[in-house]
This record gives structure tokens, sequence and C-alpha cells, in this order.
């Protein structure tokens, strides 16, 4: 069992970063991966970025280049960098965690979940 809190969300001009935490806690922390995603009013929930307990990272298509997922298993937690935002990525934020047996970028795999934290963009 874990449980997620995300922060680190706000307001931020386009072109600008902010970085998101996932503080976790449970003692098998370090045996699950850790995702992110976000969704928009009106839209699904879109898969972002994940990271295994031994750091190999696979990112979506929209963030490439832009985003950097990590972790900190010592201090279990885990970070989304979010560099050159544009209005598009505005959402709410959520962190995940799963078991890492199977790779998945669905919603519907990921059994532990943070209550999500604002990104707004401006133009």
């Amino acid at each position: 069992q874990v449980q997620l809190v995300e922060s680190g969300g706000g307001l931020v001009q386009a072109g600008g970063s902010l970085r998101l935490s996932c503080a976790g806690s449970g003692r098998a922390f370090s045996s699950y991966a850790m995702g992110w995603f976000r969704q928009a009013p009106g839209k699904e929930r879109e898969f972002v970025a994940t990271i295994w307990s031994g750091g190999s990272t696979y990112y979506g298509d929209s963030v490439k280049g832009r985003f950097t997922i990590s972790r900190d298993n010592a201090k279990n937690t885990g970070y989304l960098q979010m560099n050159s935002l544009k209005p598009e990525d505005t959402a709410v934020y959520y962190c995940a965690a799963r078991l890492a047996v199977v790779f998945s970028t669905t919603p519907n795999m990921y059994p532990y979940w943070g209550q999500g934290t604002q990104v707004t963009v401006s133009s």
C-alpha cells in the first residue's frame, strides 16, 4: 500500500517552469512504478510520464523534451520538472503508483493516486 500527495502546482507564464512533487508513504514505496497524468476540463485523463524504481523513464509524446520525471526513494518522493510550459499544459496533474510488473500508460492500471494539483499556464 502507498499513499500519495502532490504539490507544486500554480500559475506560470508560457515558457516558464514548475516542479511538481509527489510525496509517498508506505514501506514498499521503492517497489512501485510511479506515473504522472493530467486532466483538463472536458478531456480524457492523459498520460504524461512514468518511472520505474531502477530509473527507466517513458514520456508521452506531447511532453518529450520538455518534462523530466525523477524519484528519490530515500525521501519517498517523486518529481515532475516541467520546462517550456505551454497553455495547452494547463490541467490538474495527478501522481499515481503501481506495482512494476507490467508496463502501462493507462490510468486504470494505477491503483494508487494522489489528490491532484492544478497547473495553469497563461499565454
